[in-house]
């Protein structure tokens, strides 16, 4: 590996995707586009509104998630990935694919104990 660990960058990336809700979220618009707000909430039964609104704020000051606002009453508000955050996508990915190995890793340590 040619990285350098004085100049790593993975911490940056990381306090972007850290947090309990931010790859679910991330991986929801991935999967079914443009979402209101209260379609994200349901899709995440266990997230209250507070903290779905504090994520995405964070999401979005970094470009990753795009919020549009519709002046109608009552007030329409839309979130959906942006192009920058697309690219995220294949590091959920691998993510996604370690974490389900590491999973079955575990369980099969778990039996030989």
């Amino acid at each position: 590996m040619n990285i350098e660990p004085d100049l790593c960058k993975v911490e940056d990336a990381l306090g972007i995707l850290v947090g309990k809700w931010k790859p679910i979220i991330l991986l929801h618009l991935l999967k079914e586009g443009t979402q209101r707000f209260s379609e994200l909430r349901r899709s995440m039964p266990g997230i209250t509104q507070k903290m779905l609104t504090k994520q995405l704020r964070e999401l979005e000051e970094e470009d990753i998630v795009e919020r549009t606002v519709y002046p109608q009453v009552p007030p329409k508000v839309e979130y959906s990935i942006t192009e920058y955050g697309k690219t995220l996508e294949p590091i959920l990915r691998s993510m996604h694919e370690w974490g389900t190995k590491h999973t079955l890793h575990k369980m099969q340590k778990k039996q030989s104990s």
